[in-house]
């Protein structure tokens, strides 16, 4: 409890500080600059996130550490420009433990590094090319924690299954088992923004939106995997979203990715004559948000279809609702149901089991944001692992964000 504990007492340390914040509104204006006669400009803003853990075993999520308590301390660092009205670019840097919450030393990387092209200033097309986050479902676009109702992610984007991308099942019983020590090895459905690397386009038409990417890995692929200069662009990935906004209160969609999750140094392993283009995921999803006063609602639904080799093809499917409820200007609550299943495998003559852990989750959180630049959360989540003897395990979750 100690690294929660610890975020929980910076909190109320920090309320005071944050009572007036005039401070960074002078940073933010000073982190503005403006060239050729405003034709360029330029922006830097960035987040100070200070979030800790106190989790049952194993620990949820994407969450690495062989202990029960973790604390986590990240900066991060957005930069905009703007050249003219058509062109402009956008980078995020994060100085962090490691792209998911782990013990792991403190180091810098760039996640996110585009340029975007704008031609008619409706926004009814652009094209943009670089490192950024996924066109899939609606979550992507509000992942920050500035955005983020919740200090972790929905299920489908950091439950983790039993598949590889660095090494093949040797039958379907090898598939369907999970050690928990590696868990950091195995892959989710979508992991996390999938900042990975290529090309997307996007438009608008009336009521209508749509946008499709070419990157280079799948929504599944491993952090470690997402640069251009690790993995190549041999496989494409290929991923869109079409959406509708019937009003201003809703707005839908429906996704469909389609790509491989294999590494190059797995082929040697494959069964004769099988190539990596042989073993693909392709999902399908939907998802919905409304908003009508002090309420907010989104929801989204995910179905994958993964070939293994080996194995066959599997099945995955999950989703959440999640609800958010300003109660006043600064205080919030909101509520989370998530959920993922999985089909069956023949494992032995007669048997057939799930080839990994079904899962229902409810997370809740508590917000309150002092001011414009300053916020923090408590968060408490129950998950019920259906294979687990151990049936239900609570975990605790803190964040203090400061936006400069």
């Amino acid at each position: 409890m100690r690294s929660l504990c610890a975020t929980v007492l910076a909190l109320a340390a920090a309320a005071p500080l944050a009572a007036s914040d005039a401070w960074l509104d002078a940073a933010e204006r000073a982190l503005t600059f403006t060239a050729m006669r405003e034709e360029f400009r330029a922006r830097l803003t960035g987040t100070l996130t200070a979030e800790g853990y106190a989790m049952s075993r194993p620990t949820p999520g994407l969450v690495y550490t062989e202990s029960r308590t973790q604390f986590t301390p990240r900066l991060t660092l957005f930069a905009d420009a703007q050249l003219g009205s058509s062109l402009s670019g956008f980078a995020q840097m994060r100085v962090d433990r490691g792209f998911d919450p782990s013990n792991g030393p403190l180091r810098g990387r760039i996640d996110e590094l585009a340029v975007r092209w704008t031609p008619w200033r409706d926004g009814r097309f652009n094209l943009q090319v670089g490192q950024f986050g996924t066109v899939i479902g609606n979550w992507v676009p509000r992942h920050d924690p500035r955005d983020n109702p919740f200090v972790t992610a929905p299920l489908p984007y950091e439950h983790l299954t039993t598949l590889h991308d660095a090494e093949i099942p040797s039958s379907p019983a090898d598939l369907a088992e999970f050690e928990d020590p590696e868990k950091y090895e195995y892959l989710p459905l979508i992991w996390g923004p999938v900042y990975s690397s290529g090309v997307a386009v996007a438009g608008k038409l009336g009521r209508f939106t749509l946008a499709a990417e070419l990157k280079n890995t799948g929504p599944s692929a491993h952090p470690h995997d997402w640069s251009i200069k690790r993995t190549g662009f041999e496989h494409p990935a290929f991923a869109a979203r079409l959406g509708f906004r019937p009003e201003l209160r809703w707005n839908l969609g429906v996704s469909f990715s389609d790509s491989i999750y294999l590494l190059p140094n797995v082929a040697k392993s494959l069964p004769a004559g099988r190539t990596r283009g042989d073993y693909r995921q392709r999902m399908f999803g939907a998802d919905l948000c409304f908003a009508w006063r002090h309420l907010q609602v989104w929801a989204e639904y995910f179905d994958a279809y993964f070939d293994v080799p080996r194995v066959g093809k599997v099945r995955s499917n999950s989703g959440y609702v999640e609800g958010k409820y300003k109660f006043t200007a600064q205080l919030y609550g909101a509520l989370r149901l998530n959920a993922q299943g999985f089909s069956r495998i023949v494992i032995a003559p007669g048997v057939a089991e799930r080839w990994a852990r079904d899962i229902r989750r409810v997370d809740v959180v508590v917000g309150y944001r002092f001011t414009a630049h300053t916020d923090a959360k408590l968060q408490a989540s129950v998950e019920d692992h259906r294979d687990l003897a151990k049936r239900a395990n609570l975990n605790g979750a803190a964040q203090f964000n400061v936006r400069f």
